[in-house]
This record gives C-alpha cells, sequence and structure tokens, in this order.
C-alpha cells in the first residue's frame, strides 16, 4: 500500500515537473518597462478602475458558487427522498440541482459585470442575449456534469473505495472528446476572406509545424465583447477562430502576431497539455472526494453527491491559483512562439498596447488577482518578452 502510494505520488510528480517546461528560453530576463512611457495617465487610470470592478465581481462570484454548493453539501440530501430515478439517475439530478445553484448564485455576478462592460462601452450585448447566451453555456455544462457522474456512480457500483482511481482517466477520455468536437459546435463561422491574410496564415502554420491547420472567423459583432481568438481541438479538428471584431478593430500587422500566437498553441499541444495538467490535479481531488464522503456511503450512494460537489468545487477554487500559474505559463510560451514565427516584437507591442484600449485591459495586475484571477500573463509582461526578444536578436550575429 505505501509502496503503491509512493510510486503514484512519484509518477504524479514527474508527470507535473514535464508538463510545467516550456520551449520559452528558462534564461529569458523580461526588462523591467515603465507602463507610463507606453500609455498616458487617462488610459492607465480608466483601465485599472474598470479591471478593478471586474476583480472584486469575478471573486465575488467565486466565493457565491462555494458557498452555494456548502448549502447545498448540508440541505441536499433531503431531495434524494422524492426521487424515484433509481440510484444513479438520482445522483445525476442531484448534482443538475446544484449546478442550478451554482448558475443562480453566480447569475447577478454576471448581470452586473456585464452592466459595468456596457457603462464603458466594452461590451454592447444585450441582457436578454446574455442571459440566453449564459443559459445555454449551463446547458453544456449540465451535460458534462450528468454525464460525469453517471460514470463515476457506474464505476462506484464496481468499486465502492477505489472508484477514483477508474474515474480520472473515464473523465479524461471524455473530456477529449469534448474537445475534439468543439470547433464542430461553435455558431457562424467562416473561411478568412482576405486572400493575403489567408496566404500569411499559411505561412505562420507551416512555420510553427501545424501546416494545413484552417483558420475560421467567427462573427461576433453582434455579441459585443473584446476581440478574441482562440486555438481550438485536437488532431483532426484542430482550428484556429478569430472573431470577426478583431479583424475589424486591428491592422494586419497585429491579427499576425494573434494568428501566430494561436498556432502556437496548436503547435505545441496546449490543448492536451491542459487537459493533462487538469487530469493531474483531478487526482489528489478524487481521493480527497472519495474521503470525504466516505461517511455516506461514497459515491455509490446518492446522498454523498451534494457533498461530493461542494468539495471539487472548493478544490478547484483552492487551486485556481496552480491553474492560473500553468495557463500563464503556455500562454507566454504561445506568445515566444509567435515572436519567433513573425519576427515583428514592433507588432506585438503595439497588439498588447491596443487591448489595452479597446478591451481596457490593465498594463498591470495585482498580486491578488494574478494569483486567483489572472490566466493569461499581464500585458506588461508580454510588452517586455517582445522586447526581451527584440534585444536578443539584435545582440545575435
Amino acid at each position: 500500500m505505501i509502496l503503491g502510494a509512493a510510486a503514484l505520488a512519484t509518477a504524479w510528480a514527474l508527470g507535473a515537473i514535464r508538463l510545467w517546461r516550456t520551449t520559452v528560453p528558462s534564461d529569458l530576463a523580461l526588462p523591467r518597462l515603465d507602463p507610463h512611457r507606453l500609455f498616458t495617465d487617462a488610459e492607465l487610470d480608466r483601465a485599472a478602475s474598470y479591471e478593478a470592478f471586474l476583480r472584486i465581481d469575478a471573486l465575488l462570484a467565486s466565493l457565491a458558487a462555494v458557498a452555494a454548493t456548502c448549502l447545498f453539501a448540508i440541505r441536499g440530501a433531503r431531495f434524494t427522498r422524492e426521487s424515484a430515478a433509481g440510484r444513479i439517475g438520482t445522483g445525476m439530478l442531484l448534482g443538475m440541482l446544484g449546478l442550478a445553484f451554482i448558475w443562480l448564485a453566480e447569475f447577478p455576478f454576471g448581470i452586473a459585470a456585464l452592466w459595468w462592460e456596457r457603462k464603458h462601452d466594452v461590451s454592447s450585448l444585450g441582457y436578454v442575449e446574455w442571459i440566453v447566451n449564459d443559459f445555454l453555456s449551463a446547458g453544456g455544462q449540465f451535460l458534462f456534469i450528468s454525464l460525469a457522474l453517471l460514470i463515476v456512480m457506474a464505476l462506484a457500483g464496481l468499486w465502492r473505495r477505489a472508484w477514483w482511481i477508474a474515474t480520472v482517466p473515464a473523465l479524461l477520455a471524455v473530456a477529449l472528446l469534448f474537445a475534439f468536437a468543439q470547433p464542430y459546435l461553435l455558431p457562424d463561422l467562416h473561411p478568412l476572406r482576405d486572400p493575403a491574410l489567408a496566404a500569411d496564415a499559411r505561412q505562420l502554420a507551416a512555420e510553427e509545424g501545424v501546416a494545413d491547420t484552417p483558420v475560421r472567423v467567427q462573427d461576433t459583432h453582434n455579441l459585443g465583447g473584446s476581440p478574441n481568438a482562440e486555438a481550438a481541438g485536437i488532431d483532426g479538428s484542430r482550428r484556429v477562430i478569430v472573431w470577426d471584431t478583431l479583424l475589424r478593430r486591428f491592422p494586419p500587422a497585429q491579427v499576425r502576431v494573434v494568428l501566430a500566437h494561436e498556432f502556437g498553441h496548436l503547435g505545441h499541444d496546449h490543448v492536451l497539455k491542459e487537459l493533462a495538467w487538469t487530469g493531474l490535479l483531478a487526482i489528489p481531488i478524487a481521493i480527497v472526494v472519495a474521503l470525504a464522503t466516505r461517511r455516506r456511503g461514497g459515491l455509490y450512494e446518492p446522498t454523498a453527491v451534494p457533498l461530493a460537489l461542494f468539495v471539487v468545487v472548493a478544490l478547484l477554487w483552492a487551486t485556481s491559483p496552480v491553474q492560473n500559474a500553468y495557463s500563464r505559463r503556455l500562454e507566454s510560451e504561445a506568445d515566444w512562439s509567435a515572436l519567433q514565427a513573425t519576427h515583428d516584437p514592433a507588432a506585438a507591442t503595439g497588439l498588447f498596447r491596443r487591448f489595452t484600449r479597446i478591451a481596457l485591459a490593465e498594463p498591470t495586475s495585482p498580486g491578488w488577482a494574478t494569483l486567483l484571477l489572472e490566466n493569461h500573463p499581464a500585458i506588461m509582461q508580454r510588452i517586455e518578452m517582445a522586447d526581451a526578444w527584440r534585444r536578443l536578436h539584435r545582440a545575435a550575429p
């Protein structure tokens, strides 16, 4: 038993160390640049005020979710007396009910964030549209939670106490399926219509080792929100998704940097690495859930589902600094990959400065916000990386 635990801990640590490595030079020293040399005082003050409200709002939303699941853990078991859906069916119903509690707890904070974004002209999305979109997004979460509980409770029926050993790989397989299918589920997609930009995209994809990866444009101008892009899919479903608002509001050189950044995500298998990192964190979380629910019969019993949901939500919040730190490392690697592909630190700097002006992204973040909320490097850190790349290649023979 002790040897098995030691072997598992060793394998876990080796996996974490391997995933933590990136291709950013380990000795890269970022220069300390003064934000006041890149932004006006008015821009800095406006971005700081805007972000401060959203950070507090996001923190309160996450705490409200933890509090809601805590209350559900105390009171939720009584709902099993009103269910005739069987053991697994009752557990799934309790899981969906718990997720509904979370949605309701976070709802007012989502409305407050939208109000703030509209007030600052960052978003033009209407309240009714936001509610519909948020509800549909919650529907996807309901589907995943239901499927996860179906798998977990079925495995608990086979292995009462050791269910967590098989659960983590089973849930990772489901997550892989969702990651593969995601690009096909996004609406309003069409190819790049600018021939020059499409040619640049093909060149960048080839340089970053993901040749023939398609770029699709998503029409989001009616949804409000800041310009954005993402890398989605795995293996044959890989896509780079660019919002049309990005193409409309940013010059071609800066769009090239964004494309190179997203190709960098795909070229370094960041979608798979994030899933693997989540799987590593899921192992200790599953062990804690198994121990916490043992007195209620474990996850074999539906009465343990509310407590399990609370433990998972609380631990996900507690481990968010680790998740955020890992996400920032991957984003930094994608930034470095974009610089290596485009050789254009000036465009990268212009891109990040423009994000502050358009999306009111604060160039620097308070330490607590970086720890708990930020899954991307601060704007100034990204500008400093571009400057470090420029200095490194200027000094190279």
